[in-house]
């Protein structure tokens, strides 16, 4: 091979398909467009303070998840130290009552009964499922496009002790459970925790809060950018190259062949094989000009849900947090009377206290940061007139820090710093199609769903990460690069091979 493969990103997914490909013999280079590696799994500085832009927890920070290995091959679990986070998530009502997901499923079965006696049937089976589902795991190891029929029925047995909740959790989704509470608060607590996501399975709750009880999901101590770096450095210290501040600009093809990139200054380069972990939009349309499409591929970006877009808006304040425990998804703060931001009313804010993270602020400080799902649509209009655009941010940050101030009355004297990061933000340094925060929305469609790799009558190109691995988040992203490995190997006559660090 007298030409490298070339990656487009350089974020999770591209740092992990790097990594599996120089362990196997290739030799590879990554083009990101961004300074720095990481992607979505971000994070940025603001007056000595870090804000975090993606990592709440890490599925396989535990020996007992298969994910754990994967992690170990690209140097993180060695690099890491990890939280085992108390709660799940904290529903907050303004007067005082709250609603904890905790982590351990006694405990959190007890509280529940507390709230709400007359509802001790659904309550016991929500935790009955999660007592379960304890030792479900994603299916990891072997690529999908490589596996036997006997390797999937081996894989099929690994399922068997949890066919009954599947089965019996498959069809609902959080808001039909939560139709099926009686008690008004802890009804209210589900139907606000589902947000504007009526169709989120309940299964998608089930599992990751099954991984947090068994502590296989805690969070990684530094955050997102520190992750990513660890990545990178494996990356390096295998061999790979990365040049960063090289955005591509078009896919070469000959005779329906990927043969290079060729980057926005003009400058190509060639390839033996070309992969994106890239936005998937970007990708097909504009880098490929959308020449390598069917039905199917159409209607993935026609039909599909994506993940909303987010705000971000983030407080430095020069004080600790004893409480609340550190969770996964925050505190959910109900709000005495609606507030509208962004242009849609608001009856809840969801609130992060980075208490369980000292790295990313000074000492006796803290980072607070509230996210909201928002629209693309109401940024991308607003952005063409940045006097106004900035203009929002400001009133936006007036009105949250309002809402923190009511929930830490005092608090305000102790901001130092605040700064808010729309859907825009993320358009400008990770191109993500109409600012998606992780591609495909996980619903009953795409629960469990399979995508290819590879493009309809173009050779010589894959693509991993999010776009291809609906549901999002980390590990989706870091065994998408290193299936795509075993895939090549195999078309190679080479035998896969991951080596830990």
């Amino acid at each position: 091979m007298d030409k490298p493969i070339i990656i487009i990103g350089a974020g999770i997914a591209g740092l992990s398909a790097g990594c599996y490909l120089q362990m196997n013999g290739y030799r590879t280079r990554i083009f990101e467009m961004d300074t720095r590696p990481g992607g979505v799994c971000t994070a940025w500085n603001r007056k000595g303070y870090t804000i975090d832009g993606c990592m709440h927890w890490l599925a396989g920070s535990g020996p007992a998840s298969g994910m754990h290995g994967i992690w170990q091959e690209l140097g993180v679990i060695k690099n890491h130290t990890f939280v085992d986070h108390e709660e799940y998530l904290r529903f907050e009502a303004p007067d005082g009552r709250y609603f904890a997901l905790y982590t351990d499923a006694d405990r959190l079965e007890q509280h529940m009964l507390e709230l709400a006696p007359e509802d001790s049937r659904p309550i016991k089976e929500f935790t009955g499922a999660l007592r379960k589902m304890k030792g479900f795991e994603m299916p990891v190891g072997k690529a999908p496009e490589l596996e036997t029929p006997f390797d999937k029925l081996k894989s099929g047995l690994n399922y068997v002790p949890y066919l009954g909740v599947l089965a019996r959790w498959r069809k609902a989704t959080v808001t039909t459970f939560a139709a099926r509470l009686s008690n008004p608060f802890l009804r209210e607590a589900f139907m606000t925790a589902a947000g504007d996501v009526a169709a989120f399975p309940m299964l998608g709750l089930l599992s990751p809060m099954a991984w947090v009880q068994a502590k296989t999901a805690g969070y990684p101590l530094g955050g997102s950018f520190e992750f990513a770096r660890t990545i990178e450095q494996r990356y390096l210290g295998l061999g790979g190259k990365v040049d960063y501040s090289a955005r591509v600009e078009r896919i070469l093809v000959e005779d329906d062949r990927a043969v290079g990139i060729r980057l926005a200054d003009g400058v190509e380069h060639f390839g033996d094989r070309i992969v994106s972990a890239a936005d998937g939009h970007s990708t097909i349309f504009d880098m490929l000009q959308g020449k390598y499409v069917n039905d199917t591929v159409r209607g993935y970006y026609k039909d599909l849900p994506l993940f909303p877009p987010m705000l971000f808006v983030s407080f430095g304040v020069a004080r600790t947090f004893d409480q609340p425990p550190s969770s996964v998804g925050g505190i959910l703060l109900k709000l005495d009377e609606p507030l509208t931001i962004a242009g849609k009313e608001r009856t809840a804010l969801n609130l992060y206290i980075y208490n369980h993270d000292p790295r990313l602020a000074p000492k006796g400080k803290t980072v607070v940061k509230f996210i909201l799902m928002t629209d693309y649509h109401y940024w991308e209009t607003l952005y063409k007139d940045r006097e106004a655009y900035k203009a929002e941010k400001e009133r936006i940050a007036d009105i949250v820090a309002g809402v923190l101030e009511k929930r830490f009355p005092g608090i305000s004297r102790q901001v130092e710093m605040r700064d808010v990061a729309t859907p825009m933000t993320w358009v400008r340094y990770t191109a993500n199609w109409k600012a998606s925060y992780e591609g495909w929305m996980m619903s009953m469609d795409t629960f469990g769903m399979r995508m290819s790799k590879t493009l309809p009558g173009l050779d010589n190109f894959y693509m991993v990460g999010q776009w291809v691995e609906p549901g999002g988040g980390l590990p989706p992203a870091a065994y998408s690069g290193r299936n795509l490995t075993q895939v090549l190997c195999k078309k190679d006559g080479k035998k896969f091979v991951a080596m830990k660090p």
